[in-house]
């Protein structure tokens, strides 16, 4: 059954708040508060430092895995004793230049093969910024706490028929669109991202589909019935009812994504995030549909001057003879879609996969697309100030994997195309703007 259990944000409920410490006078700012939600920028000001005095600015945050994520810079203090990440450059460090959130995407662990993990999504990402004197002293300190849920925003359990996930509503009685999120190829459910929608308006179900709960760990086949499940379960939420359905992927929910956008019925809007055009790696099925997965050549499979297998190039060609029949067959999708690729990306060809989905649709006379491409990002493109991830475990290779990108290009990737992904939602789903404002 649907489970009746609901967690509505409240700030001041499960946690210590953050606290400034000073030392010496110094003093850390953050403007405008040191609370604000994951996906906003902070303007970080050190004050009360001797004239050009050099320091360095330390960040660091610990995952729920015990994973420490670090950052250092140094800057010269202007003749009032002031730092001013906005305005100073980085002498030196993870960064140079003027990098406002630069002690934020610049984050990375001691390991480079490790993603940064937050699951608990009604607790806030915590981020201390230290000022380090030149004798290593720390003589300011002060914690950003990064919130997922904001006040209001509803956060639900879902445990419907054979259907697992997450239900997150926003604040009022709607009525909202609604959005379909799936994640990666391990079938977990995304909540950052999902809480973050919901924020801005839209009732989200991050559904899992696998390797989650009591659902199989593997499977032989995508049933699509198990995903109309849960468009139908969101349809039938009273705040959703009569409203448009959006989808949102990644990787190789991308292609389930065109699936269900394909032969699943009322899908307005579709987001792809380096995905693949054809169905892969396992067949999906649909009443009387059956595609067959694109498979991939192992011995194609190189190795980084890191020691990470790079299966960039393992994937059969989808224009192949074997491989046409995967293709799905996007221009019967009545909606919009939106193909967020990086063209640095290592785990498949996503730009060429792109191109592919673009050009079908455009040679069926079609023009319900929208492409966006990153030169520099790599695979996992997020909500923004998600650190960079440039290798971690695969779920269908079953080992490390290098995913490609540079940290700072991946960064301003993820600003910009989340401000895309939400403003083609709303464009394609008439999303009124509920977005609530933090009361953080």
């Amino acid at each position: 059954m649907f489970s009746a259990l609901k967690y509505v944000f409240t700030p001041f409920a499960r946690y210590t708040l953050a606290k400034m410490h000073y030392t010496s006078g110094v003093s850390i700012r953050l403007l405008p508060s040191y609370k604000c939600s994951f996906e906003d920028p902070v303007k970080v000001t050190v004050r009360g430092l001797t004239p050009q005095q050099r320091v360095d600015l330390r960040s660091k945050i610990t995952d729920e895995t015990g994973r420490v994520f670090q950052a250092l810079a140094t800057y010269q203090a202007d003749d009032s004793g002031q730092v001013d990440l906005n305005r100073d450059p980085s002498l030196g460090g993870s960064f140079t230049g003027v990098e406002p959130m630069g002690l934020f995407w610049a984050l990375k662990a001691d390991i480079v093969d490790c993603k940064f993990t937050h699951k608990d999504v009604t607790r806030p990402a915590l981020v201390d910024i230290e000022v380090v004197s030149e004798d290593h002293k720390v003589i300011a300190k002060v914690t950003n706490e990064r919130h997922i849920l904001t006040d209001g925003v509803r956060r639900t359990p879902v445990t419907e028929g054979r259907i697992r996930g997450t239900l997150f509503m926003p604040p009022g009685k709607g009525p909202f669109p609604g959005i379909l999120d799936t994640y990666v190829f391990r079938g977990f459910p995304f909540e950052l991202r999902a809480a973050l929608l919901a924020k801005r308006g839209f009732a989200v179900l991050a559904l899992a589909f696998q390797g989650y709960q009591d659902l199989p760990k593997t499977v032989d086949k995508f049933h699509l019935e198990y995903f109309e499940e849960g468009i139908d379960f969101l349809r039938q939420q009273p705040e959703v009812k009569d409203q448009k359905i959006g989808l949102v992927s990644i990787s190789k929910s991308g292609d389930l994504a065109l699936s269900m956008a394909t032969f699943l019925p009322g899908i307005s809007a579709t987001v792809w995030i380096n995905g693949c055009n054809a169905n892969t790696l396992v067949p999906v099925c649909y009443k009387d549909i059956y595609v067959p997965p694109l498979m991939f050549d192992v011995k194609k499979a190189t190795m980084t001057p890191l020691g990470f297998l790079d299966i960039g190039d393992v994937m059969n060609d989808p224009m192949s003879e074997e491989g046409l029949p995967s293709v799905i067959p996007i221009e019967r999708a009545p909606g919009s879609f939106l193909f967020v690729v990086s063209e640095a990306d290592r785990n498949w060809q996503s730009p060429y996969y792109a191109r592919l989905a673009c050009d079908r649709l455009k040679a069926h006379g079609k023009n319900n697309y929208e492409l966006v491409k990153y030169e520099k990002a790599g695979h996992f493109i997020e909500v923004p100030y998600m650190p960079f991830c440039l290798a971690n475990f695969h779920g269908a290779a079953n080992q490390v994997v290098h995913f490609g990108g540079e940290p700072k290009a991946h960064s301003e990737a993820q600003l910009d195309a989340w401000k895309r992904i939400v403003n083609f939602f709303k464009k394609h789903l008439a999303a009124a703007d509920h977005s609530c404002v933090s009361k953080l």
